[in-house]
This record gives structure tokens, sequence and C-alpha cells, in this order.
């Protein structure tokens, strides 16, 4: 059967161009947004007199049929018909016959794909924002109920000062904070219209962009239509925003395989989100936070694939531009696949307070605190460092920790010290003792979590609105 496009050609396509160029097999996820685009444009066309309304409404009958065994499975894509627009076309052609063949009056297939586009990844930015949002529901839950755990604090991966384990948590809540509010500040530039560029010049229909704009709920129509149909900024953007998404979670994953391993033993992740060994019958594997963190990797790559793709490219478009689509939806899958886990395994995370408190007791992390309170004596803090370092080496060299030794100790290495230093190094003091904002302190990580429950209700708010 000959191309839709076909009256110029002369011979048959080889089908191993059919078969290299098709992109149906991907692109047939746009199906409904295929539709969704069209409905709006013939509705346009009929409201604008360039087609009669009966056919408008014979048009929108055969689209709807279409779609509706499209849902049911009943229609089997072609990959002679190249895309999902022309296997639409074909499939509304044989439902309603030749007027199917008007659909694509005052329209191209290059600002017909970037609409679908537009249109399929503005519901998903809507919904992995409230993904992320359930994500931070789970960890400031979690963080309520630890509001008087002490953890190690790190930096090197070296035990560095004592923190609320509350408060580690609830930095992973900022940074998903910060992802969601670049997810809803790109939802302005991927809802914009680029239906009626045509090819790219526009057309010689007097069609009505605006009003396919307002039936899409689209907020505005781009400007230039050799910008319409060659930009894909918003899905660069997407996938710019969706690495440092997957970044974070791999940050995450990475504390949470080392916090469920025995050597910290600081958690356990529920048995639901673990598997086993063939071999061993004792391990306990955290492997959801362990492909998450593989799967970074992949979510990079289809950014940097995406922007290699485009570097080059000439206005307006250009076949190389089919490559936009799967690395898209590729990302889509992956960041849904992890949020949709990650929120209810951060949920049934059970804390291991007990061990962590261990893990304080017995470690320098408070020698800081020393320092400070020598400071407070009038010493200058450079030779309250010293003395302090000094100190720590006698500790390691003796076996001790700080809260050991006695005050006879204590004053060999400075007459400062008085039996103040007991309490001053006392994990809860340590981090009682940060009470600024942003800080560690037990007060501080309360209002934290209040100021995040504020957010998360303005996220609701969006959220609702936007879907």
């Amino acid at each position: 059967m000959s191309k839709l496009w076909g009256g110029r050609f002369t011979k048959q396509t080889n089908h191993l161009v059919d078969e290299y160029t098709a992109s149906i097999g991907f692109d047939q996820k746009l199906a409904e947004e295929d539709i969704q685009g069209s409905l709006a444009h013939v509705t346009m066309l009929g409201k604008c007199g360039i087609l009669p309304l009966e056919d408008v409404e014979t048009i929108k009958g055969g689209l709807n049929k279409v779609l509706e065994k499209i849902r049911k499975g009943e229609i089997e894509f072609s990959v002679s018909d190249e895309d999902i627009h022309m296997n639409v076309e074909k499939n509304l052609i044989a439902e309603i016959g030749p007027v199917g063949g008007k659909l694509h009056t005052g329209r191209s297939r290059n600002d017909q794909v970037a609409t679908d586009m537009h249109l399929y990844l503005r519901k998903r930015v809507v919904e992995l924002s409230g993904m992320l949002y359930e994500l931070q529901k789970a960890l400031i839950g979690q963080a309520r109920d630890n509001l008087d755990t002490i953890v190690p604090g790190y930096t090197h991966l070296q035990r560095a000062q004592p923190i609320l384990f509350a408060h580690h948590l609830m930095a992973y809540v900022s940074m998903f904070q910060r992802d969601i509010e670049r997810l809803m500040d790109s939802y302005k530039r991927i809802n914009v219209l680029p239906l009626g560029a045509g090819a790219l010049a526009g057309t010689t229909f007097p069609i009505d962009r605006h009003f396919v704009a307002e039936q899409l709920q689209f907020d505005r129509v781009y400007e230039n239509s050799l910008d319409a149909v060659s930009d894909r900024d918003f899905i660069l953007e997407f996938l710019s925003h969706a690495s440092i998404i997957m970044m974070h979670l791999s940050r995450l994953s990475e504390e949470l395989v080392l916090w469920s391993s025995t050597e910290f033993n600081f958690i356990e992740l529920d048995d639901a989100f673990c598997t086993g060994s063939s071999i061993m019958p004792q391990k306990k594997n955290p492997d959801v936070p362990e492909l998450v963190r593989g799967k970074t990797g992949r979510v990079y790559g289809n950014l940097m694939g995406l922007l290699t793709v485009l570097k080059s490219l000439p206005l307006a478009y250009n076949k190389d531009m089919q490559e936009d689509k799967e690395g898209m939806f590729d990302t889509v899958a992956t960041l849904e696949g992890a949020l949709q886990l990650f929120a209810p395994m951060i949920a049934t995370m059970k804390v291991n307070k007990p061990r962590m408190r261990e893990a304080v007791n017995k470690d320098f992390s408070n020698a800081t605190d020393i320092a400070d309170f020598l400071v407070g004596k009038g010493l200058p803090f450079r030779q309250a460092h010293e003395v302090i370092g000094k100190t720590v080496l006698y500790c390691i060299q003796n076996g001790k920790y700080l809260l050991d030794l006695t005050m006879e100790e204590f004053k060999q290495f400075s007459p400062l010290f008085d039996d103040a230093i007991y309490q001053v190094l006392q994990p809860e003091t340590v981090v009682n003792a940060r009470n600024v904002y942003g800080g560690t302190a037990t007060d501080q990580v309360a209002d934290a979590i209040k100021r995040s429950e504020v957010l998360l209700r303005m996220t609701e708010q969006w959220l609702e609105e936007h879907q």
C-alpha cells in the first residue's frame, strides 16, 4: 500500500529503510496525546470555516473510535506507516473513509509531533512532582519519629560531629524540594503550543492557534514557527532536572546501602524492598537502592545523547530529531519506577536507635565542642585546636574516648578544664549547642519540619491545580 506522502515517488520504499526510519515502535506511547491534539486541531478547522462542521463531527467521531480501539489493544501498529501520526490517520481513514484525510489540513507532522511531546511531558512532570511529594512526606515522617535519635555526622566518610538523624533526613527533603521547584518552573516552558507552525513556516490556511492553545490548556503559543518545530529545549531541561533527581536518589541510595550493612547496622529495610541470595541463605540484599544507584547512569546518558543529537542541527526539523523520544520515555519510566518504590521503602524503614547511639558514644565527634569550650574560657581557637588534637591522640594511644578521661587527665592538656566539660561532651549537649537556623539542634530541626510541611501544602495545591 502506498504511503500517505507517496505521490511524488516512483518506487516503493525499501523495507530496510522502513524498518530503520520508523518510530512507531516507541512513539506509539504518544497515541493519546496525538489524538488529543488532533481533536483540538479539527475543532479549530471547523471554527475557522476551513472544514465543514459536518466533516469536523465525522472526524471527531472517528478519532474517538480509534482512541477507544487503541486503549482496548485492538489496533496493530504498522512499521510501513512509520510513526504514530500516520498510523492514527490510516486507521481514521479506514474508520470513516476519505474525509479522514482532511484532518491534516493546516498542519505538518513536524508541529504535530512537537505538540504531542509537549502534551506528554506536561502530564509526566506533574506526575513526577507528585511522586517526589510522596517521598518528601515519607522522609518527614521518619524525621518526626527520630527527633531524639543522634547519629554520627560524616565528612570524607569519617565521623565528624554528632547530628540528629532527623536533620540528616531533612537534608534530602530540601534536595527534593529543589527538584520539585525545578519541575514546577519547567512546566512554564513545556506548556507552550507549537501546533500551527506547520513544517517550518506556518500555513496559508486562516487557522487560530490561540484557540487551539485554549482547547489544549496551553498558556501560550510559540512566537516563531522555526523555533516551534525545532525546539527541544524543554526535553533537555527535563532530562537535566531528571539527572539531578537521580543524583539525589543515588546519594540517598548509597547511604541506605551503607546504613543497612552489618558494619553500620543503622537501619533495616523492610523485607518487601529487599531480595535474597541464590546460594547464601542469610543474605538480605538492598537491591532497590543499588539498582536506583545504577540506573542513574542511563538517565545521565539520555541527557548527553540528546545534547549531542541537537548540537549541530540547522533549522528547522531534521530526521535526527526522531532520536529525542526514546531517551525521554526511558527517563520518565526510570524515574517513575524509582520514585514509586522509594516513598514506601523509606516509610517502612526501621531505625536502629541504640546502634546509632552506641556509634556516637564510641568516637571523637564531640571534639570540636571541647575546642569551643576552651575558646569560651579565653584560649585562642588555634591553640585550643592543638590542645584537643593532643587530647584525642592521648585517648587513641590509651584506648579511651573523651568522656572516659578523668579531670586529672584533662588538666594535663590545659588548666582551663573543669567539671563542666563532662556535660559539654554529652551527645545531646553537642547536638543542641548548634541552635542556629538550619542547624542540628532539636528545636531547629523541629522548626525545619514545620517549614517543610508548609511547602508540602503548597506543592499539594500546585498539583491539584495542574492535574
